[in-house]
This record gives structure tokens, C-alpha cells and sequence, in this order.
């Protein structure tokens, strides 16, 4: 899906959003340098693999979280983790570095990755992610997102960061 594919998805849904365009945001820094609002809703995205190379997941997490691959292996049950190449990254989600986001869950058509939302973000009023590209952040409730994946088939996994 396109950054106006998943606009078009949201008005479509009639589900309550915003976006924000920006220059190109590469990593969470680069975010916070660009004095957004709301800017501790940001989401920080992961994706990984485990030693397999047979499961993936998409970790989304607060911004200023840091994830414990092994304390994470144990909560999710999996083989031991680690990041994702980036030729896996545009592979099954159709993305590059630095646009890491749940949206791009809505390109793997093989059901291959899992999405793992951080307990803290369901918390938030709403969260900003990328629309598939770096240039612009969405706004969205975070439960409109578990519910576009979840009719989208994606296994969602809600665990306590």
C-alpha cells in the first residue's frame, strides 16, 4: 500500500485521524528534531526474525522504550530474535529502512509477520505512525489499528513491554 492507499483506507473506515507531512524522519531522533505535537506518541517500530528466518514480527513500541530481545523471545514464545534484514524488510512489507511501520503489515500478503503492540501505547489517546513512507505521520487511536489489522487477517499480539 501507498502513503494515498492508506489515507484513502482510513476515509474509507471513517476511522478519526491526522496527518502531519514533515521532511524525511529516519530514526526516532530525527522525529523528535522536528518538534511534532504529541511527540511522545510517537510509535518506534521494530521489525525482527527469529534465528529461523520462519517467523517475523512488527514491535511497536513507546518511543523512548528500549526492547529486551530476550525478555521479548520469552513473552511472545519464539525462537531467539534478532533485526531483520532490509531486504527481508522490503520483501514482506514493502518498505525501507527508516519507514518501518504497522501500516506496512497491509503488504504481506503471505500472513508471514506478526504484529506486537506495546500494552503502554493502548493506553494513548492516539499514537502517530508513518503511512508507509517517512515523510508524513498519521494519528490514529490505537485501537483503530489492532481493528484495520485484525479484519485485515494480521495476528496481533498485545504484550507489556
Amino acid at each position: 500500500m501507498t502513503r494515498l492507499e492508506v489515507l484513502e483506507m482510513l476515509a474509507d473506515l471513517k476511522i478519526s485521524h491526522q496527518i502531519i507531512d514533515h521532511p524525511a524522519a529516519y530514526t526516532v531522533e530525527e522525529m523528535d528534531d522536528l518538534a511534532l505535537p504529541d511527540t511522545h506518541q510517537i510509535a518506534k517500530n521494530l521489525f525482527l526474525r527469529d534465528d529461523k528466518k520462519q517467523h517475523y514480527y512488527l514491535v511497536s513500541i513507546q518511543k523512548d522504550k528500549t526492547v529486551n530481545l530476550k525478555t521479548l523471545r520469552s513473552l511472545l514464545g519464539t525462537r531467539p530474535l534478532s533485526f531483520a534484514s532490509e531486504e527481508e524488510l522490503s520483501a514482506y512489507l514493502g518498505l525501507k529502512k527508516g519507514a518501518v511501520t504497522p501500516f506496512g503489515l497491509l503488504n504481506d500478503v503471505e500472513q508471514k509477520t506478526c504484529f506486537v503492540l506495546d500494552q503502554d501505547l493502548l493506553m494513548l489517546p492516539r499514537i502517530g505512525v508513518h503511512p508507509n513512507e517517512n515523510t508524513a505521520t498519521v494519528w490514529l487511536p490505537p485501537e483503530d489499528l489492532v481493528t484495520i489489522m485484525e479484519s485485515r487477517g494480521k495476528l496481533v499480539r498485545t504484550v507489556h513491554v
